[in-house]
């Protein structure tokens, strides 16, 4: 029973995280504030939202500049603006248009977006001359109704809008600020959109009385007087994101939007129609030259060169002395490399040739050892071979079991000298690593047979701790065993030259964790007598006859293995050196840690 109620609340939520519909986010050129726009637009959402299954809209309100941005970073899959907008972006973004709006208060008419020029009622100006040299306010330059459709006018009249104001003021939006200003004496005119003046009387902040329109005309079935052409209204767009099918189901939702449906009449309109063409506003930007971003840039870098050939002339020499010096110096850059990786060469050979110095040091060192570590084999031969040869110039008959077993000896006993003797060589011949699996707990027991010998003249105790479950690690055996030699042979030194010299004692310890093994070398010699980096230095030795070859060596193979050396004092109230390996893994990545 538990696990049918189980699946059944599986299923409930998994069919609730299956209804839940997707979110789509709807720019609105917010040209009253963001708070208007959302109140105008949010009832055309909700008609959305029950138009389209499966789906829920959002207003997201901006000026223009926020709304391309929002285009750009993807936070809008629609947009509702005027075709000015809409052909900037569109030069930037793939855009379809779904329908254009139908003006309610100009009798359901497709063509309601342009400029009244206003003054107060009691200036001097009368025509659009009459505002050389002034200061006009307007809301965006990218503002169809709000700029450009007067710019438009100006190029008509032959008037340059760039040098016939004196100043053009743009505020931004909300519009109210635009007639505020011109009513307060601040600026001498304001571009204002079709209707600004007409809405802001009907809300009771203006009088009509205090305003007039320069180069007045009312349009058939247009409500309001305005200065300029006509062009298409606001329109629906959707970005390259959405999908056909729900490009077709809103759009067939904005066909039947009844012209009394409380979305139509929040969002003050009269419904909407098929796209209607935009070859006035596409004529327009091109008399006004608005092309995209980068093509308005190339223009403006041409223009700039016809105004100033000679600086031009001068910017081009300076770009090729500029190229040449660069080439120049790509080439020095070039020469300068090879002699680096050159000696960067020699110096990995140098030091190479130092190991081997080193390497040859310890050997030298532990000579007795050596002898030892061979004639032992040597000595049991020749003792085994005696014995067989005097057998078998007996009288009597040979044994034939005793004979293998004899030369099975004296194989072993060849073979453990052949050992010794690779393992000498291998000190000697150092060469590139090459890395293998490896038992460390086999290197460590060949460190100690080699210098046996030297812990037993010196009566020195060495024991060996194995904690956790051993594994194999990859490394380069032979300059492995050297390190694990080298801090050996350090710690018998340490202890000749301290008070415990008749009673030291060195303890390996090998902790095998998940991903890496600590190998800890701890003696009661005299400990450090300075920090760890500087005694890692090459060629710093604190021995009268040391090369100050060996910590550094140690610490270089370390870190090839992708390890970590560390040398401290014992911090358990004995006096004494502690040199601390960590090593990954056979295949493992982790990182070690310290």
């Amino acid at each position: 029973m538990s696990r049918l109620l189980l699946c059944i609340c599986v299923l409930l939520f998994s069919s609730v995280a299956w209804s839940k519909p997707q979110q789509f986010y709807v720019g609105v050129l917010a040209n009253w504030g963001h708070q208007q726009a959302v109140e105008r637009w949010t009832p055309m959402m909700e008609y959305l939202n029950e138009q389209v299954p499966n789906a829920e809209f959002h207003v997201y309100p901006g000026n223009f500049k926020a709304l391309n941005l929002a285009m750009e970073l993807g936070q809008i899959q629609f947009i509702i603006t005027n075709p000015g907008q809409y052909l900037y972006l569109s030069n930037q973004y793939p855009l379809s248009w779904l329908a254009t709006m139908r003006s309610k208060r100009h009798n359901g008419t497709t063509s309601a977006i342009g400029s009244a020029i206003i003054v107060k009622a009691d200036s001097n100006y009368r025509t659009l001359y009459d505002l050389k040299g002034k200061v006009v306010a307007a809301s965006d330059p990218h503002a169809l109704g709000g700029y450009q459709a007067t710019v438009g006018l100006m190029h008509g009249l032959g008037m340059d809008p760039d040098t016939f104001f004196g100043e053009t003021k743009f505020l931004g939006f909300p519009l109210d600020p635009l007639l505020y200003q011109v009513r307060d004496g601040n600026v001498d005119a304001a571009i204002t959109p079709l209707c600004t003046l007409e809405d802001m009387v009907a809300r009771g902040v203006l009088k009509s009385s205090d305003f007039r329109v320069l180069n007045p005309s009312r349009p058939d079935g247009v409500e309001c007087q305005c200065s300029t052409t006509l062009y298409p209204n606001w329109s629906f767009a959707a970005t390259e994101s959405v999908s056909t099918e729900l490009s077709k189901e809103i759009t067939q939702a904005l066909l039947d939007l009844p012209s009394d449906s409380p979305a139509a009449i929040k969002a003050q309109l009269k419904g909407w129609t098929s796209p209607i063409s935009q070859l006035a506003v596409i004529k327009l930007f091109k008399e006004l030259h608005v092309k995209s971003p980068d093509s308005s840039r190339w223009e403006a870098v041409k223009k700039w060169l016809e105004e100033n050939r000679h600086w031009g002339i001068l910017s081009v020499l300076v770009f090729i002395v500029a190229t040449l010096y660069h080439l120049w110096i790509e080439y020095r850059f070039h020469q300068k490399s090879s002699s680096l990786i050159e000696s960067e060469r020699q110096l990995k050979q140098q030091a190479v040739a130092l190991e081997r110095l080193q390497s040859a040091s310890i050997v030298g060192e532990i000579g007795a050892g050596l002898a030892h570590e061979i004639n032992q084999p040597i000595a049991a031969i020749t003792s085994y071979s005696e014995g067989g040869i005097m057998r078998l110039q007996g009288k009597q008959q040979a044994d034939v079991e005793s004979c293998i077993e004899l030369l099975e000896k004296i194989h072993k006993q060849s073979t453990r000298a052949g050992e010794v003797v690779h393992r000498i060589r291998g000190l000697l011949k150092r060469r590139e690593a090459v890395m293998v699996d490896v038992n460390i707990l086999t290197l460590v027991e060949e460190s100690i047979s080699l210098l046996r010998l030297e812990l037993a003249r010196r009566e020195i105790q060495i024991n060996t701790q194995i904690k956790g479950e051993p594994f194999f690690i990859t490394a380069d055996r032979v300059g492995l065993l050297q390190v694990l030699i080298n801090l050996i042979k350090n710690s018998l030194d340490a202890i000749a030259d301290s008070e415990n010299a008749r009673s030291g004692k060195i303890h390996i310890d090998l902790d095998f964790k998940e991903s890496q093994v600590n190998v800890r070398i701890s003696d009661n010699g005299q400990g450090l007598a300075m920090d760890s980096d500087t005694l890692m230095a090459t060629f710093y030795t604190t021995k009268v006859d040391g090369l100050g070859l060996g910590l550094a060596i140690c610490k270089e193979v370390i870190n090839d293995h992708g390890g970590h050396f560390m040398l401290s004092n014992r911090d358990d109230g004995v006096s004494g050196c502690v040199a601390m390996l960590s090593l990954k893994k056979r295949g493992c990545e982790t990182p070690i840690e310290v």
